[in-house]
């Protein structure tokens, strides 16, 4: 069976538009794919190509990212709102369950999201994603400040004379992303200016620090509330948290199965190894799946 091409649309999350695209929406199993911070739906395109055909597959763009709509003047992004994104897309898109596959930022949403709404979440996968560093009780006060003092800075888009200067931008930022990985992103998440220049699609308030964060306690309360099987998919060379703290995440998933799987790569590992973190997805969702009564 041939791999069909994605279908790209606009759904509604209160008045802000979404990007998403979707493909076989006629598939039983539903599976959707959450990005990272900064990147885009496209950050999936590799690993798709591996993925069952008959799958209805979803990848959507948070809000301010990809092609997803900027939040209006005086506005702010929060972990939150980005769950307010993936419940707009089951609503939009009339899916009681879906399966979540979640990337660094991604897998924080995805993992948050599955707590608070256990019902239609049947199983988790998390690539590169324990949870966000809240930081010790100390540091609550500079937070704010932080917060404060980012506040003040008007928004700064950057332009690079082309996609390729873009790309190599980002490898500067994550020297673990490869060449093509680097030019995957910048062409995807790139739109030419008037001038002729190139400038990234997300918006730059998202730079900006948060006013508040999860404490290690609140956070692990929220992996305890997670009911569905959830497997962690981690680079070789990628995130590397302390050993306590990594146990204590891991330890905090009630319904982890198996430790993790480990690949070569780095952060992007899903960039760096698409057919083996693909076969992975495929062989625990396959093994998820959650039938209509």
């Amino acid at each position: 069976m041939p791999t069909a091409p994605f279908e790209s649309f606009t759904l509604d999350a209160e008045g802000l538009p979404l990007h998403v695209r979707q493909r076989h929406p006629g598939g039983t199993t539903a599976v959707l794919f959450l990005h990272g911070w900064l990147d885009h739906s496209h950050s999936f395109d590799p690993l798709c190509e591996h993925l069952p055909n008959d799958w209805r597959t979803v990848l959507l763009d948070f809000r301010g990212m990809g092609e997803s709509g900027h939040v209006g003047p005086g506005a702010a992004y929060h972990l939150s709102d980005h769950l307010l994104d993936v419940e707009a897309t089951l609503d939009g898109l009339a899916l009681p369950s879906v399966h979540l596959v979640g990337h660094s930022l991604g897998g924080i949403v995805a993992l948050a999201y599955a707590a608070a709404r256990h019902e239609r979440i049947q199983s988790l996968t998390l690539i590169e994603s324990l949870g966000p560093s809240g930081g010790p009780p100390e540091g609550a006060v500079q937070r704010l400040r932080g917060f404060l003092d980012d506040a003040r800075r008007p928004p700064n888009r950057k332009r690079y004379p082309t996609v390729e200067a873009a790309a190599e931008r980002l490898r500067q930022a994550n020297p673990t992303l490869s060449p093509d990985a680097a030019l995957l992103f910048a062409r995807h998440g790139t739109h030419p200016t008037p001038e002729g220049e190139q400038a990234f699609t997300f918006d730059p308030r998202h730079r900006r620090r948060f006013g508040q964060g999860f404490d290690e306690a609140q956070w692990l309360a929220l992996e305890a509330a997670v009911t569905c099987p959830v497997q962690v998919l981690r680079g070789s060379d990628g995130l590397s948290p302390s050993p306590p703290l990594l146990q204590g995440r891991l330890d905090a998933l009630r319904t982890l199965v198996g430790p993790p799987q480990v690949f070569q790569g780095g952060h992007h590992v899903h960039l760096e190894q698409p057919r083996a973190v693909a076969d992975a997805i495929a062989t625990f969702v396959a093994g998820n799946v959650r039938y209509p009564p």
